[in-house]
Protein backbone atom coordinates (compact mmCIF):
# COMPACT_ATOMS: atom_id res chain seq x y z
CA UNK A 1 0.00 0.00 0.00
CA UNK A 2 1.42 3.46 -0.94
CA UNK A 3 2.08 6.30 1.47
CA UNK A 4 -0.98 8.24 0.26
CA UNK A 5 -3.25 5.32 1.13
CA UNK A 6 -1.61 5.02 4.53
CA UNK A 7 -2.40 8.69 5.18
CA UNK A 8 -6.01 8.20 4.13
CA UNK A 9 -6.41 5.18 6.41
CA UNK A 10 -4.84 7.03 9.34
CA UNK A 11 -7.26 9.93 8.98
CA UNK A 12 -10.22 7.60 8.44
CA UNK A 13 -9.43 5.50 11.51
CA UNK A 14 -9.02 8.57 13.71
CA UNK A 15 -12.32 10.03 12.53
CA UNK A 16 -14.58 6.97 12.14
CA UNK A 17 -13.11 4.51 14.65
CA UNK A 18 -11.61 6.71 17.35
CA UNK A 19 -14.30 9.41 17.01
CA UNK A 20 -11.74 12.24 16.87
CA UNK A 21 -12.95 15.62 15.58
CA UNK A 22 -11.55 17.08 12.36
CA UNK A 23 -9.91 19.86 14.36
CA UNK A 24 -8.19 17.34 16.66
CA UNK A 25 -6.95 15.29 13.69
CA UNK A 26 -5.65 18.43 11.95
CA UNK A 27 -3.75 19.46 15.10
CA UNK A 28 -2.29 15.97 15.56
CA UNK A 29 -1.09 15.72 11.93
CA UNK A 30 -0.06 19.37 11.60
CA UNK A 31 -2.41 20.06 8.67
CA UNK A 32 -5.44 22.25 8.13
CA UNK A 33 -9.00 21.22 8.89
CA UNK A 34 -9.87 21.52 5.19
CA UNK A 35 -7.10 19.03 4.40
CA UNK A 36 -8.59 16.52 6.82
CA UNK A 37 -12.00 17.00 5.21
CA UNK A 38 -10.48 16.44 1.75
CA UNK A 39 -8.68 13.27 2.90
CA UNK A 40 -11.87 11.83 4.40
CA UNK A 41 -13.77 12.54 1.18
CA UNK A 42 -11.02 10.84 -0.85
CA UNK A 43 -11.06 7.82 1.48
CA UNK A 44 -14.77 7.37 0.83
CA UNK A 45 -14.38 7.84 -2.93
CA UNK A 46 -11.58 5.23 -3.11
CA UNK A 47 -13.65 2.71 -1.18
CA UNK A 48 -11.42 2.70 1.88
CA UNK A 49 -14.40 3.81 3.96
CA UNK A 50 -17.88 2.37 3.55
CA UNK A 51 -20.75 3.94 5.46
CA UNK A 52 -23.59 1.56 6.37
CA UNK A 53 -26.77 2.91 7.91
CA UNK A 54 -28.92 0.45 9.86
CA UNK A 55 -32.52 1.55 10.33
CA UNK A 56 -33.87 -0.25 13.43
CA UNK A 57 -37.40 0.48 12.26
CA UNK A 58 -36.92 -1.11 8.82
CA UNK A 59 -38.67 -4.41 9.67
CA UNK A 60 -41.58 -2.44 11.12
CA UNK A 61 -41.67 -0.19 8.05
CA UNK A 62 -41.67 -3.24 5.80
CA UNK A 63 -44.59 -4.74 7.71
CA UNK A 64 -46.51 -1.47 7.50
CA UNK A 65 -45.96 -1.48 3.73
CA UNK A 66 -47.35 -5.02 3.49
CA UNK A 67 -50.48 -4.14 5.49
CA UNK A 68 -51.05 -1.18 3.18
CA UNK A 69 -50.49 -3.26 0.04
CA UNK A 70 -52.65 -6.24 0.99
CA UNK A 71 -55.38 -4.65 3.10
CA UNK A 72 -55.30 -0.92 2.29
CA UNK A 73 -54.83 -0.01 5.96
CA UNK A 74 -52.39 2.29 7.72
CA UNK A 75 -50.59 0.13 10.27
CA UNK A 76 -49.31 1.74 13.48
CA UNK A 77 -46.89 -0.81 14.90
CA UNK A 78 -46.04 -0.79 18.60
CA UNK A 79 -42.78 -2.31 19.78
CA UNK A 80 -43.27 -4.19 23.05
CA UNK A 81 -40.36 -5.82 24.86
CA UNK A 82 -40.09 -9.61 24.38
CA UNK A 83 -41.71 -11.63 27.13
CA UNK A 84 -44.05 -8.84 28.21
CA UNK A 85 -47.34 -9.91 29.78
CA UNK A 86 -50.53 -9.75 27.74
CA UNK A 87 -51.82 -6.98 30.02
CA UNK A 88 -48.69 -4.86 29.52
CA UNK A 89 -48.83 -5.47 25.76
CA UNK A 90 -52.45 -4.34 25.62
CA UNK A 91 -51.61 -1.25 27.69
CA UNK A 92 -48.85 -0.19 25.31
CA UNK A 93 -51.02 -0.66 22.22
CA UNK A 94 -53.95 1.11 23.89
CA UNK A 95 -51.70 4.06 24.73
CA UNK A 96 -50.79 4.57 21.06
CA UNK A 97 -54.40 4.10 19.95
CA UNK A 98 -55.57 6.74 22.42
CA UNK A 99 -53.06 9.22 21.02
CA UNK A 100 -54.15 8.55 17.44
CA UNK A 101 -57.83 8.91 18.33
CA UNK A 102 -57.21 12.11 20.31
CA UNK A 103 -55.42 13.61 17.32
CA UNK A 104 -58.26 12.56 15.01
CA UNK A 105 -61.43 13.75 16.74
CA UNK A 106 -62.56 17.30 15.95
CA UNK A 107 -65.50 19.56 16.83
CA UNK A 108 -68.84 18.12 15.79
CA UNK A 109 -67.60 14.57 15.21
CA UNK A 110 -69.66 11.50 15.97
CA UNK A 111 -67.39 8.84 17.43
CA UNK A 112 -68.49 5.21 17.45
CA UNK A 113 -67.04 2.99 20.17
CA UNK A 114 -67.40 -0.79 20.37
CA UNK A 115 -67.30 -1.81 24.02
CA UNK A 116 -64.79 -4.39 25.19
CA UNK A 117 -61.52 -5.07 26.98
CA UNK A 118 -59.50 -3.19 24.35
CA UNK A 119 -61.54 0.01 24.17
CA UNK A 120 -61.74 0.06 27.96
CA UNK A 121 -57.93 0.09 28.00
CA UNK A 122 -57.84 2.85 25.36
CA UNK A 123 -60.18 4.98 27.47
CA UNK A 124 -57.66 5.03 30.35
CA UNK A 125 -55.10 6.79 28.13
CA UNK A 126 -57.28 9.42 26.45
CA UNK A 127 -56.05 12.95 26.93
CA UNK A 128 -58.74 15.61 27.45
CA UNK A 129 -59.58 17.77 24.46
CA UNK A 130 -61.50 21.04 24.66
CA UNK A 131 -63.97 20.22 21.87
CA UNK A 132 -67.59 21.10 21.18
CA UNK A 133 -70.45 19.18 19.64
CA UNK A 134 -68.89 15.71 19.91
CA UNK A 135 -71.21 12.71 20.21
CA UNK A 136 -69.96 9.31 21.40
CA UNK A 137 -72.20 6.39 20.52
CA UNK A 138 -72.00 2.66 21.04
CA UNK A 139 -71.45 0.54 17.96
CA UNK A 140 -73.09 -2.51 19.50
CA UNK A 141 -75.61 -3.40 22.18
CA UNK A 142 -74.28 -4.59 25.52
CA UNK A 143 -77.04 -6.29 27.52
CA UNK A 144 -77.08 -10.04 28.11
CA UNK A 145 -79.51 -12.56 29.60
CA UNK A 146 -77.86 -12.83 33.03
CA UNK A 147 -76.71 -9.28 33.79
CA UNK A 148 -77.68 -6.05 32.11
CA UNK A 149 -74.12 -5.45 30.89
CA UNK A 150 -75.10 -1.85 30.27
CA UNK A 151 -73.27 -0.23 33.22
CA UNK A 152 -69.99 -1.68 31.89
CA UNK A 153 -70.72 -0.43 28.38
CA UNK A 154 -71.94 2.92 29.65
CA UNK A 155 -68.82 3.50 31.72
CA UNK A 156 -66.61 3.04 28.64
CA UNK A 157 -68.68 5.43 26.54
CA UNK A 158 -68.75 7.94 29.38
CA UNK A 159 -64.95 8.02 29.61
CA UNK A 160 -64.67 8.69 25.88
CA UNK A 161 -67.33 11.39 26.04
CA UNK A 162 -65.66 13.04 29.06
CA UNK A 163 -62.30 13.16 27.27
CA UNK A 164 -63.85 14.97 24.30
CA UNK A 165 -66.30 17.11 26.29
CA UNK A 166 -69.10 15.38 24.40
CA UNK A 167 -72.29 13.50 25.13
CA UNK A 168 -72.66 9.74 25.03
CA UNK A 169 -75.55 7.83 23.51
CA UNK A 170 -75.92 4.26 24.66
CA UNK A 171 -77.30 1.62 22.32
CA UNK A 172 -79.58 0.18 25.00
CA UNK A 173 -80.05 -3.20 23.39
CA UNK A 174 -78.76 -6.72 23.97
CA UNK A 175 -75.59 -7.78 22.25
CA UNK A 176 -77.58 -10.63 20.72
CA UNK A 177 -81.33 -11.06 20.46
CA UNK A 178 -82.73 -14.53 21.09
CA UNK A 179 -84.61 -14.49 17.80
CA UNK A 180 -83.77 -12.73 14.52
CA UNK A 181 -87.41 -11.73 14.21
CA UNK A 182 -87.15 -9.78 17.47
CA UNK A 183 -84.28 -7.76 16.09
CA UNK A 184 -86.18 -7.06 12.89
CA UNK A 185 -89.16 -5.81 14.92
CA UNK A 186 -86.94 -3.67 17.15
CA UNK A 187 -85.22 -2.17 14.10
CA UNK A 188 -88.64 -0.89 12.98
CA UNK A 189 -89.24 0.99 16.25
CA UNK A 190 -88.97 4.77 15.91
CA UNK A 191 -86.67 5.21 18.92
CA UNK A 192 -84.35 2.49 17.66
CA UNK A 193 -84.31 3.92 14.15
CA UNK A 194 -83.18 7.26 15.59
CA UNK A 195 -80.21 5.81 17.45
CA UNK A 196 -79.28 3.64 14.46
CA UNK A 197 -79.26 6.77 12.30
CA UNK A 198 -76.87 8.47 14.70
CA UNK A 199 -74.67 5.38 14.63
CA UNK A 200 -74.74 5.23 10.83
CA UNK A 201 -73.53 8.84 10.68
CA UNK A 202 -70.33 8.21 12.63
CA UNK A 203 -67.26 9.69 10.98
CA UNK A 204 -64.79 8.07 13.41
CA UNK A 205 -64.93 4.58 14.91
CA UNK A 206 -62.69 2.71 17.32
CA UNK A 207 -62.97 -0.98 18.14
CA UNK A 208 -61.03 -4.09 19.01
CA UNK A 209 -61.10 -7.59 17.59
CA UNK A 210 -62.50 -10.32 19.79
CA UNK A 211 -60.76 -13.70 19.71
CA UNK A 212 -62.69 -16.88 20.35
CA UNK A 213 -59.54 -18.46 21.78
CA UNK A 214 -57.47 -15.42 22.75
CA UNK A 215 -55.06 -15.38 25.68
CA UNK A 216 -56.61 -12.26 27.21
CA UNK A 217 -60.19 -13.41 26.80
CA UNK A 218 -62.54 -11.04 25.04
CA UNK A 219 -65.39 -9.74 27.16
CA UNK A 220 -68.10 -11.09 24.88
CA UNK A 221 -66.85 -14.68 25.35
CA UNK A 222 -66.22 -14.43 29.09
CA UNK A 223 -69.25 -12.56 30.46
CA UNK A 224 -72.44 -14.51 29.78
CA UNK A 225 -73.14 -13.19 26.31
CA UNK A 226 -72.84 -16.61 24.70
CA UNK A 227 -73.84 -19.99 26.04
CA UNK A 228 -71.98 -23.28 25.70
CA UNK A 229 -74.11 -24.28 22.72
CA UNK A 230 -73.41 -20.95 21.01
CA UNK A 231 -69.66 -21.37 21.46
CA UNK A 232 -69.77 -24.95 20.22
CA UNK A 233 -71.70 -23.88 17.13
CA UNK A 234 -69.29 -21.03 16.42
CA UNK A 235 -66.32 -23.41 16.45
CA UNK A 236 -68.17 -25.82 14.15
CA UNK A 237 -68.71 -22.89 11.76
CA UNK A 238 -64.97 -22.04 11.81
CA UNK A 239 -65.57 -18.70 13.52
CA UNK A 240 -62.32 -17.22 14.87
CA UNK A 241 -63.56 -14.00 16.48
CA UNK A 242 -65.66 -10.89 16.08
CA UNK A 243 -65.71 -7.18 15.41
CA UNK A 244 -68.50 -5.26 17.18
CA UNK A 245 -69.94 -8.68 18.22
CA UNK A 246 -70.43 -9.62 14.57
CA UNK A 247 -68.74 -13.00 14.11
CA UNK A 248 -66.07 -13.62 11.47
CA UNK A 249 -64.14 -16.45 9.92
CA UNK A 250 -60.46 -16.17 9.06
CA UNK A 251 -61.34 -15.65 5.40
CA UNK A 252 -63.37 -12.57 6.34
CA UNK A 253 -66.80 -14.12 5.67
CA UNK A 254 -69.68 -13.41 8.04
CA UNK A 255 -72.94 -12.95 6.13
CA UNK A 256 -74.08 -16.60 6.28
CA UNK A 257 -73.53 -17.04 10.03
CA UNK A 258 -76.89 -17.45 11.76
CA UNK A 259 -75.79 -15.70 14.96
CA UNK A 260 -75.12 -12.49 13.05
CA UNK A 261 -78.82 -12.23 12.24
CA UNK A 262 -79.32 -11.81 16.00
CA UNK A 263 -76.38 -9.47 16.61
CA UNK A 264 -76.83 -5.72 17.15
CA UNK A 265 -73.32 -4.60 16.21
CA UNK A 266 -72.36 -2.90 12.98
CA UNK A 267 -71.48 -5.35 10.24
CA UNK A 268 -68.25 -4.97 8.26
CA UNK A 269 -70.29 -3.59 5.35
CA UNK A 270 -71.79 -0.93 7.64
CA UNK A 271 -68.42 -0.11 9.17
CA UNK A 272 -66.97 0.49 5.73
CA UNK A 273 -69.17 3.57 5.38
CA UNK A 274 -67.38 5.28 8.29
CA UNK A 275 -64.47 7.38 6.95
CA UNK A 276 -61.95 6.71 9.77
CA UNK A 277 -61.99 3.29 11.42
CA UNK A 278 -59.34 2.53 14.03
CA UNK A 279 -58.90 -1.15 14.87
CA UNK A 280 -56.85 -1.84 18.01
CA UNK A 281 -55.32 -5.26 18.67
CA UNK A 282 -52.69 -6.96 20.82
CA UNK A 283 -51.67 -10.55 21.48
CA UNK A 284 -50.48 -13.42 19.30
CA UNK A 285 -53.69 -15.38 19.81
CA UNK A 286 -55.53 -12.59 17.96
CA UNK A 287 -53.64 -13.22 14.69
CA UNK A 288 -56.36 -15.33 13.08
CA UNK A 289 -59.31 -13.04 14.00
CA UNK A 290 -57.29 -9.97 12.95
CA UNK A 291 -56.65 -11.53 9.56
CA UNK A 292 -60.38 -12.21 9.23
CA UNK A 293 -61.18 -8.61 10.20
CA UNK A 294 -58.69 -7.20 7.69
CA UNK A 295 -60.05 -9.43 4.93
CA UNK A 296 -63.51 -8.12 5.80
CA UNK A 297 -62.11 -4.58 5.26
CA UNK A 298 -63.30 -3.25 8.59
CA UNK A 299 -60.44 -0.81 9.22
CA UNK A 300 -58.62 2.16 7.76
CA UNK A 301 -56.09 2.13 10.62
CA UNK A 302 -54.62 -0.82 12.50
CA UNK A 303 -52.90 -0.26 15.85
CA UNK A 304 -51.11 -3.48 16.71
CA UNK A 305 -48.04 -4.75 18.53
CA UNK A 306 -45.11 -5.71 16.30
CA UNK A 307 -45.10 -9.40 17.26
CA UNK A 308 -48.79 -9.86 16.51
CA UNK A 309 -48.43 -7.93 13.24
CA UNK A 310 -45.68 -10.35 12.19
CA UNK A 311 -47.91 -13.33 13.08
CA UNK A 312 -50.82 -11.93 11.04
CA UNK A 313 -48.65 -11.46 7.95
CA UNK A 314 -47.09 -14.92 8.30
CA UNK A 315 -50.56 -16.43 8.65
CA UNK A 316 -51.69 -14.56 5.53
CA UNK A 317 -48.69 -15.71 3.51
CA UNK A 318 -46.34 -18.18 5.19
CA UNK A 319 -42.69 -17.41 4.50
CA UNK A 320 -43.33 -13.82 3.48
CA UNK A 321 -40.22 -11.59 3.68
CA UNK A 322 -40.69 -9.10 6.51
CA UNK A 323 -37.31 -7.33 6.52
Amino acid sequence: MDRASDDLLTVARMYYVQSETMDAIAHHLGVSRSTVSRLLKEARERGLVRVSIVDPDRPMNRMAELFSKHFNVTAHLVHVRPGASSIFRLDQVARMAAGILSDTVEDGDTVGVAWGTTTSAVATHLRPRDLTGVTVIGLNGGANHQTTGLPYVGSILHRFATAFRGQEQLLALPAFFDDPATREAMWREQSTRHILTVRANCNVAIFGVGGLNSELQSHVYASNYLGADDLKHLREQNVVGDVCTVMLREDGSYRDLAINKRATGMTPAELQRIPRRICVVSGLSKASPVLGALRARVATDLVIDEETARAVLNLMKPGIRLN
